[in-house]
């Protein structure tokens, strides 16, 4: 299904400078590529266009670091499985990150917000009624929670890792996955509540590579992403249909 997600632990303090030379490179190739989709889509072209250009981009999401991987550095395949655990911390993790996004709905009065532009952007995709909103939340949290912690904790958090220390590669590998968020964020939410949603998906970031430095799986990570994105969808259920 998927390469070997990660490498050994402490890998990352003894990189030659082809390696480092490789890792730029595929930063270069894949982290604009999200931003530079979405934008299309949502802002530069949207319509037809702007939605070829968005799918284009996930293919090459889920193609290019198998690729770059197996064909390049020459990595075997593996189901990334933990070490020492992490499963039940992945559990707890998101049941935290669940409470803390439900608190901040309620605290920063999202339910109070206009819904006039939210409402207009899930019409556009399809997900204005409730069967639809429901199967799109579940591909959502589950499917999309799983590529990304593909992409940015296995892929772009190990090419991180040949380039810098490892907490600078955590909160390197956070800013790539936060920076798409923030282009979609930005055309349906005012500024305000742009900038906590924001903060809220680089804190996630963040949490999501620690779990992966730390057992060297993508497995952790998904978890506690899954249970964060159903507290997500639940106050958006909250705010449309509630």
């Amino acid at each position: 299904f998927q390469p070997a997600l990660g490498l050994p632990a402490g890998a990352t303090t003894m990189t030659s400078p082809d390696e480092r030379r490789r890792a730029l490179l595929a930063l270069a190739l894949l982290a604009p590529v999200p931003s530079l989709g979405t934008a299309a889509a949502m802002i530069l072209v949207p319509g037809p266009v702007g939605q070829t250009l968005f799918m284009v981009a996930k293919i090459w999401l889920l193609v290019f670091p198998a690729f770059w991987y197996l064909v390049v550095e020459r990595g075997r395949l593996s189901w990334s499985p933990p070490i020492d655990g992490g499963m039940g911390v992945g559990l707890l993790t998101g049941l935290v990150a669940g409470a803390v996004i439900g608190l901040a709905a309620l605290f920063f009065g999202i339910f109070d917000m206009d819904m006039g532009q939210l409402a207009g952007e899930v019409d556009e995709m399809g997900l204005a009624t409730p069967r639809a909103y429901l199967l799109g939340a579940l591909g959502w949290t589950f499917a999309n929670s799983l590529m990304e912690e593909y992409v940015y904790r296995w892929f772009v958090f190990s090419q991180c890792e040949r380039l810098m220390p490892r907490f600078a590669a955590v909160l390197a590998s956070a800013t790539v996955f936060t920076t798409h968020h923030v282009i979609a964020l930005s055309t349906y939410l005012p500024w305000h509540l742009t900038a906590l949603a924001s903060l809220g998906v680089f804190l996630g970031g963040v949490l999501w590579a620690v779990l992966y430095a730390r057992y060297r799986s993508i497995w952790p990570g998904w978890v506690s992403h899954i249970i964060a994105d159903v507290a997500v969808f639940a106050v958006g259920w909250e705010l449309l249909f509630g």
